[in-house]
């Protein structure tokens, strides 16, 4: 029996995940993207991994400038992730305009205030599979934000959780 891409994708919106705009600057450029594919792979060394469409623009800048910060939003923030996502019709300078960013060990711009956490990293390596590249990434440093709630990705929609439900 196989499974469709179709029949995947109606699985996967079952599985919730963290909203994260992941972003890099270097020789690259500057760019960012939303995503929810992105999770802890082990605590030594400490590393993410974060799943980026081969066919998107950003993927070659993210590979050329080698550094990615995971910034992890909190509840409040669904326009920042459309934004990032493409909906809006702005640009990629555009959509940094939306936030206040600055930078930690890499160079990777970190989200300001309202991010739940940001985990600065380096490209440690990357494995093609299928439409994506998994970018394995090595955390370098990492900003926590204020407690609050986070902003999940569940049903085809954002959903509050934690300390901030009612927003």
């Amino acid at each position: 029996m196989t499974v469709t891409c179709h029949e995947f994708r109606d699985a996967m919106a079952r599985l919730g995940a963290a909203v994260n705009i992941v972003t890099t600057d270097g020789i690259g450029g500057r760019a960012g993207f939303t995503a929810s594919a992105v999770c802890s792979v082990t605590d030594d060394p400490p590393t993410l991994l974060v799943c980026l469409n081969r066919a998107s623009r950003n993927n070659a800048v993210f590979k050329r400038n080698g550094v990615l910060c995971v910034n992890t939003l909190s509840a409040g923030q669904h326009a920042l992730s459309d934004a990032f996502a493409g909906r809006g019709g702005l640009d990629g300078e555009g959509r940094f305009a939306l936030g206040h960013w600055s930078r930690l060990a890499t160079g990777a711009p970190v989200l300001d205030g309202a991010a739940v956490v940001a985990f600065d990293c380096r490209i440690a390596d990357v494995l093609e599979k299928g439409t994506h590249s998994v970018l394995f990434a090595e955390i370098q440093a990492i900003r926590q934000g204020e407690a609050g709630g986070a902003l999940i990705w569940y049903g085809r929609g954002y959903h509050p959780v934690g300390h901030d439900d009612a927003a």
